[in-house]
Order: C-alpha cells, then structure tokens, then sequence
C-alpha cells in the first residue's frame, strides 16, 4: 500500500549529542488527520519541521507517496507548512500573501489569479482582498495562513500549533472549520498541538510523544480509553493509577493484578502491574458488574460545574482519587466534605498496563 507519507526510524540527535527526536516510525494514509501531541520539549515540532525539509534529519528516511524525499529542499516537496505566528507579510494585501507561494513556483498570471480568487472566495476572504494582513483580526489572519497554505495544492499540509494565538471562543469555531476543510478537500494534514481537546476533537489519530520517544499512536477514543503506557495514563484525561503485582487471569477474559486494595481486574495484557482507572469510569456507588471492583472513602472535595460533577475522595490509606459524575445525580447532589462513601467500577473500563 502506498502511504502519503511514511517515517522509518526517522531521528534527530544534535551535535551536542542531544536526542532530540528517537526512530520514530509512522505510516500517514491519504486523507488523514494526524495530531502529534505531547508537553513542550517532547519532540513533535521538530519532528513536523523534518517533514517540511526545514530540519535536517539524523536517521532514518521520510517518505512522501512512496518518494523518498529526506534530503529534499522544503520548497520541493509537495508539503506546505502553517507556523502558529502565521508568518504573514504584514504590509503585503491579503491577495498579495496568499498568492505568495505560486509567485515562488513562478506561475502564469492568468491561472494564479484563477487559483487565488477561487480561495479567497472559500475562506470568505474576497472584501478583504486589498487590505494588508496587520490590519485583520486574529481569526481572518489564521484563515489567510490556511489559504496560502492551500493554494499550492500540496499533498499535505502541516500545521504547528496554528490555533494557539486564538482566544478560546475563536479557536473552538476554527477547529470546526479546519476539519471541515480537511474533509471537504481531502488533503492529509499532520497537526501539531498541546491542546488534548484539539488532538482528540479533530483527529483520525493522534501521536503521543515523551522525550523524542512516541509513547502510543492511536484513534482519539482508544487513546482515552486504552492508554498503553504510564505516561499516556498520566497525560490524557484525569485518571487514578493503582500499582500492584500480575496475578493470575480469570476464565472471563480479563487480566488481573493483586494490590492494596484487593484484586483489580481489567483490560490488557499479561504481565500487566499497573491498573488505570478514568475518573469517570468511578460510580458513587455499586451497581453489582461481574468483578465489580470496590473501594471505601471519604469524601474531601465537590465541585460541581455545569453538567459535571467533580468530587475527590480519600481512600482508607490515605490516598485521593478524582471522580468525575453527573452534576445532576443524587449521589453528587447529596454527597458532601466528610460523607462516607463506596467506589464502585466495572473492570470492563479499568486498563491493565506494564510499567
């Protein structure tokens, strides 16, 4: 099969012997859209500019539709690239910008302006077609970067943290507008972000990384769901995490693991020492699943926001757990600072991992 784009134990080590990025192997379908996501300093910008051409790779080989495409100049690869400051010529006309990249691939003036009106007239950009891009709002600056980033018609566009200059209200309303686009065109995109709600909300699939290293690729919902090392655990969502010892495997399917709090069963593999509970995977409550895991605690802290309710409860040892319910329930409702309380959770929604 013939990917859009391929890694194969791409690498970045610096001369000071930094490890910047780690053999990352990553195989991109057409159409896709793929988010790199992961705390500052973890590799995912840099990875982006190795595609773009605007970094030099180490190791390894990029792939761009089968063409290896590794030691291509940036303005040679069929990649175009949105910055998050949008680098856009401030005194040049919103036309002017746009048109920027077809004037590098030096094309007939007749089809640019074909080509530019066409996009202008997408992004509802065409009355502001004269003026110079300082003068637009942030949302209208992000649309031109996105235009002249399309114009060229590449085979992927790649977009490092293009959103985050946008206060909240705006930022939500080009999210859906990106991936609107993304599908209307079906152009693959590779999006880089710290923002979790963006890299679930808007992608096929999302890249976690640590420390140049990817820790998990997957769909939004199993990455939430089924997180497959510590750090992913850690990283997305609001999730308690239970140590213990690999105990052995029911008749039900489930794998188990012994710890302070008895035994633990869950989804994964064997071998497994660590159980993964989400936040809201916590009923206020039994409900009498099969295996039904139970604990006892106290509860501390309730905070009830919107349609979520959020209540921390301190366990027999002393340990704090978050859990997260329906703000509307009656056990939320009645639940306060000092009440008793019994935890309750279908392993069927506990993820068993190894350290």
């Amino acid at each position: 099969m013939l990917f859009d784009l391929e890694l194969i134990s791409v690498g970045k080590t610096y001369p000071d012997g930094t490890v910047a990025v780690s053999d990352f192997d990553l195989k991109v379908e057409k159409g896709e859209f793929v988010a790199f996501l992961g705390p500052s300093g973890c590799g995912k910008s840099t990875t982006l500019r190795m595609i773009a051409g605007f970094e030099d790779i180490t190791n390894g080989e990029i792939l761009i539709k089968g063409a290896n495409v590794s030691h291509v100049p940036p303005e040679h690869r069929p990649t175009s690239m949105i910055f998050q400051n949008y680098a856009l010529f401030p005194h040049m006309t919103v036309r002017q910008n746009i048109a920027f990249g077809l004037d590098v691939k030096r094309m007939d003036r007749v089809e640019k302006n074909r080509k530019v009106d066409r996009i202008l007239d997408m992004f509802d950009l065409t009355e502001f077609a004269d003026r110079t891009a300082d003068r637009l709002s942030g949302g209208q600056r992000q649309r031109i970067a996105l235009a002249r980033g399309l114009v060229v018609e590449p085979e992927i566009l790649l977009l490092d943290e293009p959103l985050g200059a946008l206060d909240a209200n705006l930022r939500r309303i080009i999210q859906n507008e990106l991936k609107l686009l993304q599908r209307d065109l079906g152009i693959t995109f590779v999006f880089v972000t710290h923002a979790q709600s963006e890299a679930l909300g808007l992608s096929d699939r999302v890249v976690v990384m640590s420390n140049g290293v990817v820790e998990q690729i997957s769909a939004p919902e199993e990455l939430y769901n089924r997180p497959a090392t510590p750090f992913v655990a850690e990283f997305i969502g609001s999730n308690t995490i239970i140590e213990g010892k690999p105990a052995q495997s029911g008749d039900d399917g489930l794998q188990r693991i012994e710890t302070p709090y008895g035994l633990i069963s869950g989804v994964g593999k064997a071998g497994s020492d660590k159980a993964v509970i989400p936040a809201e995977a916590f009923n206020l409550g039994l409900r009498d699943t099969p295996n039904e895991i139970r604990l006892d605690g106290v509860v501390t802290a309730k905070q009830l926001v919107g349609s979520i309710g959020y209540i921390r409860v301190k366990l027999g040892d002393g340990r704090e757990v978050e859990v997260e319910t329906h703000a509307g329930s009656a056990e939320a409702q009645n639940l306060l600072p000092g009440s008793s309380v019994t935890l309750g959770v279908d392993p069927a929604s506990v993820t068993l991992i190894h350290h």
